[in-house]
């Protein structure tokens, strides 16, 4: 049976009730993987090979889809686990068949060294998912470009006369940090705003750091659409994070309700224009989101929504990554 190593956060900081990663790890276990956890920091290379200290994971009852970081606290404090840890042991990255690479941003140099390092370990014949260089080369905003077609108005910038200028052209947009997560520093702008200046310089930090603004899509109160890939095929049905009301965020960690969806054919076309470039830059699992007819980015690194999905459609995607997985292993 393969052996499967999961890169990823601290297992205690995980949500019990929404983390994809789980799901996988879970998906591996009833297959009879044999799972190992590590985290960045357990990742090096030394005595000129690549090596890791990774321990034996097994997720345990009461591992269930209804708890929630304040149930695993719970469980903790009674003296149970939802997981079993072995210690870990320093052993070459090459004893593995695949190693999926779970960390969630921040895309920080800590995250691009893990990449440099992945790409010795892929080296060795290791599959790595997804694939390191193209983790560290496909930006989830700015890849999303190479798909003009199917993108809003946009611009990228760190001048501030230039994003002043798109948002005189569009009137309503919104502007982002290339490198935010979950909705973070996301600033909606329209005409006469007195905070335009401050936004402009806050997000690029005075000029010195690129950031993007969009054409703002009124769609966005039906939800931004989540739509999860699998060696660039889209599974059917999509993950709409709907905003609460006053918000202009659809991200679940900002609040957004999460309701499933049947793919659209605009949908599909998006996929379908989208997929065969992930498949060949080696990106196994993705997450593409789309918020009325526009691609708006491309989630590379830590894709989630697996959870839900599943819960609201009888799915398994998790078992379909891992299905694409084997197939790649031979």
């Amino acid at each position: 049976m393969p052996r499967i190593a999961f890169v990823m956060d601290p297992l205690e900081s995980l949500s019990l009730k929404k983390d994809s990663t789980l799901a996988m790890i879970r998906s591996a276990q009833a297959r009879g993987w044999e799972v190992s956890y590590l985290t960045q920091r357990d990742l090096l290379f030394h005595d000129n090979r690549a090596q890791m200290f990774a321990g034996a994971l097994r997720l345990t009852d009461p591992f269930a889809n209804t708890l929630d970081p304040a149930d695993a606290q719970a469980l903790s404090e009674a003296g149970k686990s939802w997981f079993q840890l072995e210690d870990s042991r320093l052993e070459p990255a090459e004893n593995f068949d695949a190693i999926l690479m779970r960390k969630d941003p921040p895309f920080d140099m800590e995250y691009v060294y893990a990449t440099y390092l992945l790409e010795r370990v892929e080296e060795t014949g290791v599959l790595v998912v997804n694939r390191p260089g193209s983790l560290r080369d496909c930006n989830e905003k700015l890849f999303a470009t190479r798909f003009p077609q199917c993108c809003p108005p946009l611009v990228v910038s760190r001048r501030e006369d230039v994003l002043r200028d798109f948002q005189r052209r569009h009137g309503n947009v919104v502007f982002k940090r290339l490198d935010g997560m979950g909705g973070t520093s996301v600033f909606r702008v329209m005409d006469g705003d007195p905070n335009l200046g401050v936004i402009l310089e806050t997000l690029t930090n005075g000029g010195r750091e690129q950031i993007m603004g969009q054409l703002y899509l009124p769609e966005i109160a039906d939800g931004d659409k989540r739509i999860l890939l699998i060696d660039g095929e889209p599974v059917p049905y999509a993950l709409a994070r709907v905003p609460m009301a006053g918000e202009t965020r659809g991200n679940l960690a900002a609040g957004g309700r999460g309701i499933g969806r049947e793919l659209t054919e605009r949908d599909r076309w998006i996929a379908a224009e989208v997929g065969p470039e992930l498949k060949r830059r080696g990106l196994t699992f993705t997450g593409i989101d789309v918020i009325g007819d526009y691609l708006t980015e491309i989630n590379v690194t830590c894709p989630t929504c697996i959870r839900e999905l599943d819960q609201q459609f009888s799915l398994d995607i998790a078992g379909e990554l891992l299905d694409a997985i084997e197939r790649k292993l031979g």
